[in-house]
C-alpha cells in the first residue's frame, strides 16, 4: 500500500501553495504521432487525450467530473472561477465528442460531482457543489432546476449556518459535498461529505434527509476524505457502497444500511468509482487509473510509473500540459465507461483534460 499524502499537504497543492524543498528537474514531455496504447491482452485501449473540445467562446477552469446519458452524450463539469459568474460549469458532448450545449453558471468556484439517473424513463442530473457552493442538486439534462439543498443541520453535524453558508471551510463541522450514488430498487440516494465532515449521508427522492454513516478516523468504516461513491452490483454478490477513501488509500464496501463490510488497501489517492459488467474502475488521483476483476484483483495500472506519480504530486505540473507525456495521467479525478466500455477519464489540471480510452479489444 502506498501511502497516502497528508490532506492538508494535498491541499495546498490544490490550492497551488505547496513549497519545493529544492528547484524541480526539468521533464521533457514525450509526444508521438503513432497510436497511444495503453493495456494488453482482453484490456487493451487506444488513448486519445483532450478528446472533447469547446467552442472559442468557454475555456476549460479545471476539469472534475464526468458521466453519460442513455443517448450517449458525455456530461462534463468543471470548477470554475467563481468570479466568471456568466460562463457555464457544465457542458455536453454527442458520442463523437462534438458539442451539443452548456449550463450550469451556478455551480461556478465550486462544481465537483456530477451522475445521469434514470427515473422511470426520465433522466435527471445530480450534482455536487463544494468550495463556497456548499450545496448539491437536481436538474433536467438541460439544466433547469428541480431542487437544491445545503447542509442537513438535523444530523447534527454541521455548525449553525451551514444550512446557507457560502463560506468555504474543510473543518469538520462545515458542509463539502463531493459525489452522489443511488440506492438500487429505490428511490433513495447517497451523498458523500467528501470534503467536510467525512461522512455519508442517506436521502429520499425530494433530498429529504434521512440518515448518516461513518466518521473521520483510519479503521474499517471510517474515513479520510470519502471523495467517491458508487453502488457495486457486480454479479455474485449482493449490492453494496463502495466509498474511495481518498487520504486513507483504499475502498470501502458498506451495505446499504451503511454496515462495513470490507477495504481494500493498494490505492494512492482514489478519487471515484464506476462498474462496467464484472469490471470496476478507479480513478486515481497520483497519476494513474485501476481497473479490477469481479474478484477486486487488480488487472491494470494504466499509467502507472512511480517516478511519474512522484512528480506529479511534488509540484505545480497540473498547470503546464506542455510538460505532459503522452500516454500518462496527471491527476485523474473520476472516470467512466460508456455503453461499449470504452473509458473516459477526466482530470484535475488547471487547463482541464478529458482523455478516450477506446477498447480495442
Amino acid at each position: 500500500m502506498s501511502s497516502a499524502i497528508p490532506r492538508r499537504k494535498f491541499l495546498q497543492l490544490a490550492a497551488g501553495a505547496a513549497s519545493l524543498a529544492a528547484a524541480p528537474r526539468v521533464v521533457t514531455a514525450k509526444k508521438t504521432d503513432s497510436p497511444i496504447i495503453l493495456g494488453e491482452g482482453e484490456h487493451k485501449y487506444e488513448v486519445e487525450h483532450n478528446w472533447p473540445q469547446l467552442p472559442d467562446q468557454f475555456t476549460w477552469q479545471t476539469t472534475h467530473d464526468v458521466a453519460f446519458d442513455k443517448a450517449g452524450n458525455l456530461y462534463v463539469i468543471h470548477e470554475g472561477h467563481k468570479e466568471k459568474k456568466d460562463h457555464p460549469a457544465i457542458f455536453v458532448f454527442d458520442a463523437d465528442g462534438q458539442f451539443i450545449r452548456s449550463f450550469g453558471q451556478e455551480f461556478q468556484g465550486g462544481g465537483h460531482g456530477l451522475e445521469v439517473h434514470d427515473e422511470n424513463g426520465e433522466e435527471f442530473l445530480y450534482v455536487t457543489g463544494y468550495q463556497g457552493l456548499k450545496k448539491f442538486a437536481k436538474l433536467t439534462l438541460k439544466g433547469e432546476p428541480i431542487w437544491e439543498r445545503h447542509a442537513p443541520i438535523e444530523s447534527g453535524i454541521y455548525a449553525e449556518g451551514e444550512d446557507h453558508s457560502t463560506k468555504p471551510g474543510m473543518a469538520r463541522d462545515h458542509f463539502q459535498p463531493t459525489n452522489i450514488a443511488f440506492r438500487p430498487n429505490s428511490t433513495d440516494f447517497y451523498l458523500a461529505d467528501g470534503y467536510g465532515a467525512y461522512v455519508i449521508h442517506l436521502y429520499d427522492h425530494d433530498a429529504n434527509y434521512k440518515k448518516t454513516f461513518g466518521k473521520p478516523g483510519k479503521e474499517d468504516g471510517q474515513f479520510n476524505t470519502p471523495h467517491g461513491i458508487w453502488i457495486d452490483q457486480r454479479a455474485g454478490r449482493d449490492p453494496s457502497i463502495v466509498v474511495a477513501d481518498r487520504a486513507n488509500g483504499r475502498l470501502q464496501w458498506f451495505t446499504l444500511d451503511g454496515d462495513h463490510q470490507q477495504s481494500l488497501d493498494g490505492f494512492h489517492l482514489p478519487a471515484n468509482i464506476d462498474t462496467f459488467g464484472d469490471l470496476m474502475l478507479v480513478p486515481d488521483l497520483q497519476a494513474r487509473v485501476t481497473l479490477l476483476d469481479g474478484q477486486n484483483k487488480v488487472i491494470a495500472h494504466f499509467g502507472d510509473d512511480e517516478a511519474w506519480g512522484g512528480e506529479v504530486m511534488k509540484r505545480e505540473i497540473r498547470k503546464h500540459p506542455d510538460q505532459w507525456p503522452d500516454g500518462k495521467f496527471i491527476h485523474p479525478h473520476d472516470a467512466c465507461f460508456d455503453a461499449q466500455g470504452n473509458i473516459f477519464v477526466c482530470e484535475w489540471v488547471a487547463t482541464g483534460r478529458v482523455s478516450k480510452m477506446r477498447k480495442l479489444s
